[in-house]
């Protein structure tokens, strides 16, 4: 509980109508979450105005309001110039600044963030900083593990978040960065320890304006606050971002990068693939901006012996190799299938779709990516949402530059692709990784790549 004046010096407040001397005993940006006592902000979202909510957050108890116009409503409100930009700093004072505190170490870039974060974990762990987790998977608050809406949750989430990780003992925490975080002011007031850039490529080109915009989105979190920063210089983008931070720790491929493949010289990394060497690198170089002794690096790195459908292996005594990624962005696709290539003796064949609702450009990308880089493709659904499905089927394979198979169904696509293959062949199944569900318009239904592949080669042993 608070004072309501302490939040408005927080906040860039143009006014106040009524007394800031209420109790606010919590945050709220959705009505269901508003009980009495609650400070609900008023925000405006790309399909709903918060503002015609707030009628019913004071029903439901709402003890102020913030707004950025004044309501005629009979509870007090702080009105600013933007009620999302408000937040992280009301946040931040209302759960007591926890960053002040804990140890925050970010990850950000388009490809390989939760591994990155899941790596940085082990690395805290092994070195006795008690660390939290918070990531596309899941979050870790005191060793307990959490489901999780969004990769970066929204700034009163995070906060709070922040806040139960220190009451739970947790002194440090592994997050990924989003760029709709970033852009969405989610991260504002977050101190960072470190922060880590791994790459950048096509993606979420359906929320920001290009690709440069994107790009701007990632450096945001950069240049504002000047935080311990580790760059990837094998990556064009990182390259451009790392002339910018002088002090930065640069790591990768390139032969100029401070922390290069011979930082990991010696550690049994168990993670399969040549871009997860330049996660590891990635972690190593913020664990060197942490402080962090190379023992402690070694054991976690070594500790880590998969994540949840990042190339996850699938073994059910096949005498082929089965992976399941959550690759859906070009750059992704092709990396994961170089590094299927890498593994087979025989064939690679991939199983994809691309999902609904989102950017349309990559489709047909990746439907060259696919063609060109596997040799057997079968392309299906992911999560086609409101979209029509075959249009999305229809676009990946106008991309294609050679002959493709279609399977709508994805459980028939990814038993078709097990049935299909021989000793020696690398089943890739791309796109949907650890998600425990398939998004259609109508309906979620429970689907998990991995027990759909499990599945079908039980059946396909059953039959031998």
């Amino acid at each position: 509980m608070t004072d309501l004046g302490r939040l408005v010096a927080a906040m860039d407040a143009v006014d106040v109508v009524g007394s800031a001397s209420v109790e606010v005993t919590e945050l709220a940006y959705a009505t269901d979450a508003v009980a009495p006592g609650v400070l609900f902000f008023c925000v405006r979202g790309a399909h709903a105005d918060g503002h015609d909510f707030a009628a019913a957050a004071v029903e439901r108890g709402a003890a102020a309001l913030v707004v950025e116009r004044p309501l005629e409503l009979p509870v007090p409100q702080v009105v600013v110039p933007d009620s999302r930009v408000a937040m992280a700093p009301a946040a931040a004072a209302f759960f007591g600044e926890p960053t002040h505190e804990l140890q925050v170490v970010g990850v950000t870039g388009t490809n390989g963030k939760t591994t990155t974060t899941f790596l940085l974990y082990a690395i805290l762990a092994a070195a006795g900083r008690r660390p939290g987790l918070v990531g596309t998977i899941e979050a870790r608050v005191g060793g307990e593990r959490r489901g999780i809406k969004r990769t970066t949750p929204e700034a009163v989430d995070l906060q709070r978040l922040f806040r139960e990780m220190l009451d739970a003992g947790d002194r440090s925490v592994a997050i990924e960065a989003s760029s709709h975080a970033s852009a969405l002011h989610r991260l504002d007031c977050t101190r960072f320890a470190a922060l880590v850039f791994t790459n950048l490529s096509h993606e979420h080109l359906d929320f920001h304006a290009d690709m440069e915009d994107y790009f701007q989105a990632k450096r945001r979190l950069f240049v504002t606050g000047d935080p311990p920063a580790a760059v990837n210089v094998g990556d064009a983008y990182g390259r451009r971002l790392a002339a910018e931070l002088p002090d930065a720790l640069t790591f990768g491929f390139a032969e100029d990068a401070a922390v290069g493949p011979s930082a990991i010289d010696g550690v049994e990394l168990k993670l399969r693939g040549r871009f997860n060497v330049e996660n590891a690198l990635g972690a190593v170089a913020a664990a060197q901006l942490l402080g962090i002794e190379r023992p402690a690096v070694v054991r976690g790195l070594e500790s880590v012996r998969g994540v949840p459908g990042r190339f996850e292996s699938i073994d059910e005594g096949q005498p082929f190799t089965v992976v399941v990624d959550y690759a859906h962005k070009p750059l992704a696709l092709e990396t994961v299938l170089h590094a299927a290539r890498e593994l087979a003796s025989g064939r690679v064949i991939c199983v994809f779709g691309c999902g609904g609702d989102r950017d349309r450009e990559k489709r047909p990308q990746m439907g060259a990516i696919a063609s060109e880089l596997a040799d057997v493709v079968i392309v299906t659904n992911d999560n086609p949402r409101s979209e029509d499905p075959q249009a999305i089927i229809d676009a990946i394979v106008a991309g294609a530059n050679e002959a493709v198979e279609i399977e709508p169904d994805r459980a028939s696509a990814i038993a078709h692709a097990i049935e299909l293959a021989d000793e020696g062949d690398v089943v890739v199944i791309a796109g949907k990784g650890a998600e425990q569900g398939q998004e259609f318009a109508d309906r979620t239904i429970p689907f998990d790549d991995r027990e759909s592949a499990r599945e079908a080669l039980r059946t396909l042993g059953a039959r031998a």
